[in-house]
């Protein structure tokens, strides 16, 4: 159910060919079923093929399942991960990390003790929570990690993004409380239902920050990126690039950054966004003759 405002081909606002896709995770490569569909896969291979390049730009953090799922789309390059306040280079291990300020870290750990709420604390490479919360034990659970609360304290590692794991009727209250120096962005996964992860990175960082960066270290024009996303988090990188693409189940605030309209995660919505890709690096005919 591809569909295009501008009624133009498949290349960005410049006309360029598109050479990098940028792909949210869940609620775009990820639906209800948990896994990413074997068409998405399949046109992931086919992108490549044709020389473009693609990045995982995900709220989740860059380990565990997460990190697999990057490396089988783009083994060799630059993903964003924790809503861009991690941009990873998956072949060289080189990263690109905005930390925390200590005082945004000391507010947040001592708002999650006094109020019960599910914090947790992320570095490049692991995460901490204090919290026992049967929510905070079902996102380990999607990450693909062990469920082992323990003291904040215990990171042992800059920390580059928080995180509040809120229950639908807890997120008015929590976001209208001040988070000095950070920005404040909620998302939503399709495999937790009911719940709302909002992500706190350092003001300035955020998913479109991630994709300058990544756009920058590959030395293509924000003209020639596709990005693919479905939420209020994706919105900062809609905004930026040359071919904004939302997915058909997309959050009502992602909607109108679109220039393109694909099928819903479940029915493999983003196979069609980069099949469009793969189409812009197709010769077009010209002249009178394709009149």
């Amino acid at each position: 159910m591809t569909t295009d405002g501008h009624g133009a081909a498949a290349t960005g606002r410049g006309g360029a060919p598109i050479r990098l896709v940028c792909l949210d995770v869940d609620g775009t490569l990820v639906g209800h079923s948990g896994d990413v569909a074997p068409a998405v896969w399949e046109a992931a291979a086919r992108a490549r093929a044709a020389g473009i390049r693609l990045a995982v730009c995900s709220g989740r953090p860059g380990f565990g399942v997460t990190r697999a799922l990057a490396a089988r789309i783009e083994p060799d390059g630059w993903h964003c991960f924790q809503n861009g306040a991690s941009v990873l280079h998956l072949g060289s291990a080189r990263s690109r990390s905005s930390v925390l300020p200590d005082e945004a870290v000391a507010l947040l750990v001592e708002r999650a003790r006094r109020t019960g709420r599910a914090l947790e604390l992320y570095a490049d490479g692991h995460y901490v929570t204090e919290s026992e919360l049967p929510l905070a034990r079902r996102h380990a659970e999607l990450l693909g990690l062990e469920f082992a609360p323990r003291p904040f304290a215990s990171l042992g590692a800059p920390v580059v993004r928080a995180q509040w794991l809120l229950a639908d009727a807890e997120v008015e209250a929590a976001l209208a409380e001040p988070h000095p120096g950070l920005e404040v962005s909620p998302s939503i996964a399709p495999t937790v239902p009911g719940a709302v992860f909002v992500n706190l990175t350092r003001a300035g960082v955020d998913k479109g920050s991630a994709v300058r960066a990544i756009a920058e270290a590959y030395g293509v024009g924000l003209d020639a990126v596709m990005y693919v996303g479905d939420g209020y988090n994706d919105t900062p990188a809609l905004r930026l690039v040359g071919w904004p693409v939302v997915m058909a189940n997309a959050e009502a605030v992602a909607r109108p950054f679109a220039r393109t309209v694909v099928g819903h995660v479940d029915a493999a919505g983003a196979a069609e966004a980069l099949a469009l890709a793969v189409d812009s690096h197709r010769p077009r005919a010209s002249g009178p003759a394709a009149a």
